[in-house]
């Protein structure tokens, strides 16, 4: 497989998400394939390593960001230069653009549980997911037809886009949610659920003073 390319083409967009527009906050080919290219490393160290599994989760339940930024320069260096956060019970990368940080990132519902996260439930949702990050990562097309889907509400659509890269009876429901999508996994093994998140927050830069 070639390696993971994240940047547009040159002049009017072709495919109509608005990828060719750099100053674009909405969610577009670009800004899913740049995301999904830089935690690409992470989702496969977490997928074929236990003990970076391991490691993973005992930071995000200690709430230790110096530890988490640590372990994922270690194997995404590109993401590890982005934003970063932890509730307790999950996390978020933030990948910045112009007026827009899009964030991805794994956790468990909040309100549900304070300070569990299952490193065997979150390897499991890793190789669940690789092939969907592999696939906007490197098809154009695919992400075209994912952010149109996204911003024209097309939940059928999205749902389709998913699940064909997605395989796994744990999946228990995808949405579109904040400009992403919201993957919602449940696995026999553990009694909580865990949602694999995509989703853009728009920002404007302040008026010089």
């Amino acid at each position: 497989m070639g390696r993971a390319r994240w940047r547009g083409r040159s002049g009017g967009c072709e495919c109509g998400c608005g990828c060719a527009g750099s100053n674009n906050f909405k969610i577009n080919a670009n800004v899913l394939q740049k995301t999904a290219a830089s935690m690409l490393p992470f989702y496969s160290a977490v997928a074929t390593s236990k003990r970076f599994a391991t490691l993973w989760s005992r930071a995000v339940v200690t709430a230790n960001l110096k530890w988490m930024e640590k372990l994922l320069a270690s194997v995404a260096p590109h993401a590890a230069r982005q934003g970063l956060g932890t509730n307790g019970i999950g996390y978020f990368v933030d990948v910045g653009f112009p007026r827009l940080v899009y964030t991805n990132g794994t956790t468990i519902p909040p309100g549900t549980v304070q300070f569990v996260f299952d490193p065997k439930v979150h390897q499991a949702i890793a190789q669940a997911v690789l092939p969907l990050y592999r696939r906007l990562a490197c098809d154009r097309t695919f992400a075209c037809k994912l952010a149109i889907a996204i911003r024209r509400g097309n939940r059928r659509l999205v749902n389709v886009l998913v699940r064909s890269r997605v395989h796994t009876a744990a999946l228990k429901a995808v949405k579109i949610e904040d400009e992403g999508i919201a993957l919602s996994f449940h696995y026999p093994f553990s009694k909580f659920k865990y949602r694999n998140l995509l989703f853009g927050e728009r920002f404007f830069k302040r008026r010089r003073r």
